[in-house]
């Protein structure tokens, strides 16, 4: 775990092959820790088996774990785990979570709705940003990242699949009609670095209840996202209930969360 948790915490268990922290774990959490690493086996078989079934390589596709709603105590077990990358949706969940396993070696992803009230928050520690969905966000992350100093930021552009047939008016992302100005403006801005697309299956429109379909229609979009920008090569796609057909589709990404860490509890 971390410093600021538990006490020293070596991270990932391939590159830290010393599980003596695991000696300070409570009875507790040794039990979540092995809930979290049975159900972490589950997903990485379905993954893998999506991946051969689709004739692709298993290191094409990157777990994304979704930790929104639950402590910094099972992000850290996560990491003990091997987990490299999570993923939250609201920055007063994020910042305090990111800052307490600030000493773990994790990639943080932002892939909720995000106000521009919350840019400079989350720029201090997210690494990639899914949810890109209007310039005046692309503006205000840009001026943000400059003024932090930090590292370019990668930045996703959100595409709402139900919009391009006149549904989903109030859904976040943009029109797949829309992403080609977006992607151009994020590749335009200093301190932003495109890095491809992201959706949701669509609850609206003819692509609702076939994410298969949904999910083919964003390669399409990521097709042509990547001749005009060939480093914009993320697919984030796909989620505990779809995730076989986001690979199959071309996913680079795969947002789980319900599957590693359990029924969420509701939101206050």
């Amino acid at each position: 775990m971390t410093n600021d948790i538990y006490g020293p915490f070596p991270g990932g268990s391939e590159r830290f092959p010393d599980k003596g922290w695991l000696d300070a774990l409570t009875e507790g959490q040794r039990a979540r820790y092995e809930e979290l690493g049975t159900n972490l086996e589950v997903v990485e078989r379905r993954i893998a088996d999506a991946c051969a079934a689709a004739g692709r390589a298993r290191d094409e596709v990157r777990l994304i774990v979704v930790t929104k709603t639950y402590p910094a105590e099972d992000t850290a077990l996560l990491a003990g785990l091997g987990v490299t990358d999570v993923a939250e949706n609201r920055d007063q969940d994020a910042a305090p979570k990111a800052e307490q396993c600030r000493n773990l070696p994790l990639a943080w992803h932002f892939v909720g709705q995000l106000q521009t009230n919350k840019v400079r928050s989350v720029v201090r520690y997210a690494d990639h940003v899914h949810s890109v969905d209007r310039l005046r966000l692309v503006e205000s992350l840009g001026a943000a990242v400059r003024k932090a100093g930090r590292a370019d930021l990668g930045c996703l552009v959100q595409v709402a699949l139900d919009k391009e047939d006149g549904a989903g008016e109030h859904r976040a992302g943009v029109a797949p009609a829309d992403v080609a100005a977006l992607t151009d403006a994020i590749a335009d801005t200093p301190g932003l670095r495109l890095d491809g697309v992201m959706t949701v299956a669509p609850l609206a429109g003819p692509l609702a209840g076939d994410p298969a379909a949904a999910f083919d229609r964003l390669a399409e979009i990521a097709t042509a996202v990547r001749t005009a920008h060939p480093a914009a090569t993320m697919v984030s796609a796909g989620m505990s209930g779809d995730l076989e057909q986001a690979v199959a589709a071309g996913a680079t990404h795969v947002r789980v969360g319900t599957a590693v860490l359990g029924v969420r509890s509701p939101l206050g």
